[in-house]
């Protein structure tokens, strides 16, 4: 249904952890998720806490889907000045890789308590079905050579 690996993440994953400096830490992940079946949907569930609703943007292509979400900074202005800051803003996106077997049509998204859930159904051509079996009700027949 869904490809586990990226490439590209592992990349970005190891190249944090080569450039993270001794006595820091890295961040967490700005977009976890959790994929899994239900029924005849896949479901797909992103941790976006602090996300407006408009800076959520969703693509697919070509069975990729890309998620690309924005945290702006809650507090801004002249007069702010930020003591701590260890929320991850700006612009993050995760690409996931679609199998043909899910109906991308039809995707459904909701967002609701910082949780953007998307709901893919299963494509009809992948679904388990019944196959008739034909047959001659006249029995075989004999060929003389």
């Amino acid at each position: 249904m869904l490809m586990r690996t990226d490439p590209f993440r592992e990349l970005d994953r190891l190249t944090q952890q080569l450039f993270t400096g001794p006595g820091t830490w890295s961040r967490p992940t700005a977009m976890p998720m959790d994929a899994y079946r239900v029924g005849d949907e896949f479901v797909v569930e992103f941790d976006l806490p602090g996300v407006a609703t408009d800076a959520i943007e969703l693509d697919v292509e070509r069975n990729v889907l890309t998620v690309k979400a924005e945290r702006r900074p809650a507090h801004s202005g002249d007069n702010v000045e930020m003591q701590v800051s260890e929320r991850p803003l700006g612009v993050f996106s995760r690409q996931l890789f679609l199998g043909d077997t899910l109906d991308t049509d039809h995707i459904k998204a909701d967002y609701d308590a910082g949780v953007l859930t998307l709901r893919i159904p299963i494509a009809e051509k992948a679904k388990p079905r019944k196959i008739a079996i034909g047959g001659s009700d006249t029995g075989r027949k004999e060929i003389n050579a």
